[in-house]
Formats: C-alpha cells, sequence, structure tokens
C-alpha cells in the first residue's frame, strides 16, 4: 500500500479558524484573516471541537494518491458518499497480468498461500483467455462494419476487457485519487481506524490520519476511533482496548 497527500489548502488551519471567527463575530470579509496568529487559529479550532461546530471543517480539503490496495477495499471506501473518488477504470484498462493483494492471514500460511496465489493465476488465466475469444469476435463484427483496421483492433479490445473483467477477484489491485473535505475526513477516521474496521482499510485510514496530522495538528488531534476522544458506541461489539488506542493515537501526533 502507497499512500500521498497530494494536495491540501494552504493555511488550512487558519481557514478554518477565520471561517468560525465569521460565525461569532461581526468582522468583515476583506480583514477575517487579520489577527490570526498560530496561537489565535489554534485557540478558536480548539474552542470550535469543544463545541462540536463542525461546518467550517468542511471549507477545507484533502487530495490522496492511493495505490496497492484491493476492490475489496474499493467496494467499502465509496461508501463513504461525500468524497471524490477517481479510480483506475477496469473497463479501459487491460488487466492482463493484474497484481493483486494478499491478506496478512493467507501470506503468514504457507498452505493458504499457495492456494490462494493459484486462484490468482486461474483468474488471470481465464481473463486472458475470455478477452482473446472476445476480442477475435468483435474485430471480426467490426472490420466487416469497414471500421479501419487499426481502430477496430482498438475497439475490438476495449469492447472484450470489458465483460473478460467480469472474473477479476476482490484481490485485484487498483489505484485512486480521493479528496474529502475535513468533516467527512474526520467522519470516515472515526468508522475506518475503528479495531472493528476490516484490516486493509484500517491501515489506510490510520495513514491518511498520520498524513494529515502533520499538516493539521490542531484539526486533527483527537481525530481515529470515536474512542480516543469519547466512549466506545459499539457496545457489546466493542474490542476492549479503548485505553490502549486512545493512547496510540493521541500519542502519534
Amino acid at each position: 500500500m502507497n499512500v500521498e497527500l497530494l494536495q491540501y489548502n494552504p493555511d488550512a488551519e487558519k481557514i478554518v479558524a477565520a471561517s468560525a471567527k465569521l460565525c461569532y463575530s461581526s468582522s468583515e470579509i476583506d480583514g477575517i484573516l487579520n489577527g490570526l496568529d498560530k496561537e489565535k487559529t489554534v485557540s478558536f479550532i480548539e474552542r470550535l471541537m469543544s463545541m462540536g461546530h463542525e461546518s467550517p471543517l468542511e471549507h477545507i480539503a484533502f487530495t490522496f494518491g492511493i495505490e496497492g490496495v484491493s476492490r475489496s477495499l474499493l467496494a467499502q471506501i465509496t461508501r463513504h458518499r461525500i468524497a471524490s473518488y477517481s479510480v483506475k477504470s477496469q473497463r479501459y484498462v487491460n488487466e492482463g497480468q493484474f497484481e493483486y493483494i494478499i491478506p496478512h492471514e493467507i501470506e503468514n500460511d504457507e498452505k493458504a498461500k499457495a492456494v490462494f496465489i493459484k486462484a490468482m493465476e486461474d483468474d488471470e488465466k481465464t481473463y486472458n483467455e475470455l478477452a482473446d475469444i472476445l476480442k477475435a469476435k468483435h474485430l471480426k463484427a467490426f472490420l466487416a462494419e469497414g471500421i479501419d483496421e487499426k481502430k477496430a483492433a482498438n475497439m475490438a479490445e476495449k469492447k472484450a476487457i470489458e465483460d473478460a473483467r467480469y472474473v477479476l477477484p476482490n484481490a485485484c489491485e487498483t489505484k485512486m485519487i480521493a479528496t474529502f473535505n475535513a468533516r467527512s475526513l474526520i467522519n470516515f477516521f472515526h468508522h475506518r481506524c475503528c479495531e472493528r474496521a476490516q484490516w486493509e482499510i484500517r491501515e489506510l485510514a490510520c495513514e491518511m490520519l498520520r498524513l494529515v496530522k502533520e499538516v493539521c495538528p490542531t484539526i486533527f488531534r483527537v481525530s481515529g476511533p470515536r474512542c480516543v476522544a469519547g466512549p466506545c458506541p459499539e457496545g457489546k461489539m466493542t474490542c476492549g482496548k479503548m485505553l490502549e488506542k486512545r493512547k496510540l493515537f493521541l500519542e502519534q501526533e
């Protein structure tokens, strides 16, 4: 897994502080940033977070480049709808030699790993066979329509892999660019940094949190699973490690 923070708002915390300041003062817009030194910015944000006034957090956004993750993870992360995603397309990108993600439990079991790798190799072989069969069929049809051979071959391949992709596994590696505003990102961390989240998306969320803490330490100071800043909401499903998790995430500053 490789995660990079590609872009974020310059002076992000100052923007949030200015937005909060506007809500509670008669300051004019052209002077809203005046006097917001580091100390006052931190003070405004800490007051904001303690009040649960989260709407100013929506004025700043963070864009991540993510690769080396599975299509299984993709299905989970896109459930977080207040975000934008651009993902490598299996419809337009040939997956004839696809990379795949091996779960840790399988990686650490020699017998399970051998079975898993064989399944991936079989999937790749089936995908390629289907793609070849369908491409030949579509090429013949396009040529019969009088389409130029080079263009017909390109069209035939695209149409072939559109259907051949149906045999690809959840383990298939994908890449994406994802953009969240800070409020949505904090909610994402609440759910996906939790011990009950699936291991792969939890690893992703924890790395994303580490990256944003480097650039906006005040906003994300108590981010992570909900137990970092309050009681565990999982009831009987709790992992029972609230104090351990609180210590871990608070020491991540």
